[in-house]
């Protein structure tokens, strides 16, 4: 199952205490307080990676505890700092606090602090003073308390494919990629976003079959249409095989709609796909019917996926 949003909570490490101790020996009978700080606890951290099912992972454990710092010792010795822990999040991920306040990671290897370890409290060395030679007392290290986060994952491309189910965007996106997603001849044969990058390097995310309604939660679309928010350009497929081919369009239209204002608002390239499957009569009369078709392409036709490409540079660098 593709996981694209989920609720954990983290806890920075608790920073440990100082400790009362007084040096003694038979050289230094009197030696005075030695007692050494608390080590300072483990930080959180999210670091962004390619693999967009990563999120799935937090699904079996939702808590997270950086280390707790080591305890001061004799001789003034520091306790040693608890191990930072890093949490590995898709790229793309949004994380937000209880109050409002997000991060978010767009480039792989990016790294950003969830929760900063505690402090390390002070020994009983650090309070000698001439008017108290002898500190009876120590610092307790910081104690770190437990925060929620909400995870969720907008895929980050360039272009994202969109359309009903059946479309033929997944057997697009494999035919300019090297993506090598499950292709069937039924609907909702995508049951989660696919990605691929292009000669030109372009990311190219294969969005699940939209269907009538999907901005009200019916359908699998309504759960990926997020994740074309961040896309620069749409490319709306419909199918040559469509029994009304401008209705086919205009319902993808008003569930983008309906969903978002700015999604509706980016750029869009509208391709008939499967375009050897019909007769060139038939192709015309389909392009007539949809003025806003911009291209017929066929995966098994090099050509129109040249010109596809072509029409990837063109509009990306004007979008």
């Amino acid at each position: 199952m593709f996981v694209d949003e989920v609720d954990i909570e983290i806890k920075a490490g608790d920073g440990s205490d100082g400790i009362v101790h007084f040096l003694a020996n038979r050289h230094q009978p009197k030696g005075g307080p030695d007692g050494g700080d608390g080590g300072q606890g483990g930080s959180v951290w999210a670091e962004s990676v390619a693999d967009i099912t990563r999120l799935k992972v937090f699904r079996q454990s939702k808590k997270y505890e950086a280390e707790k710092g080591g305890l001061g010792g004799p001789r003034q010795k520091t306790g040693a700092n608890g191990a930072d822990l890093i949490l590995k999040v898709p790229v793309g991920t949004v994380i937000t606090y209880d109050n409002g306040t997000s991060l978010e990671f767009t480039r792989v290897g990016e790294r950003q602090m969830l929760a900063k370890g505690g402090l390390g409290g002070f020994g009983n060395y650090h309070f000698r003073s001439p008017a108290n030679t002898t500190p009876q007392f120590a610092k307790p290290g910081e104690k770190k308390s437990w925060k929620r986060l909400h995870l969720e994952l907008k895929l980050i491309a360039q272009i994202g494919l969109i359309g009903l189910p059946n479309a033929g965007k997944t057997s697009l996106l494999n035919a300019l990629t090297q993506a090598h997603a499950k292709v069937a001849n039924y609907p909702f044969t995508t049951l989660e976003p696919n990605l691929g990058v292009t000669n030109h390097g372009f990311i190219i995310a294969d969005i699940p079959g939209l269907i009538e309604g999907a901005a009200l939660g019916k359908g699998l679309g309504s759960r990926f249409l997020r994740h074309v928010e961040r896309t620069g350009l749409l490319v709306h497929c419909v199918s040559a095989e469509s029994a009304d081919i401008k209705r086919d369009y205009d319902t993808i239209r008003a569930e983008i709609t309906n969903f978002s204002s700015r999604l509706a608002a980016k750029p869009e390239l509208v391709l008939i796909t499967k375009s050897d499957l019909v007769e060139e009569t038939t192709l015309k009369s389909l392009k007539q019917q949809l003025p806003q078709v911009k291209l017929a392409v066929s995966i098994i036709d090099d050509s129109t996926l040249q010109q596809l490409n072509s029409l990837f540079l063109e509009s990306l660098k004007l979008s």
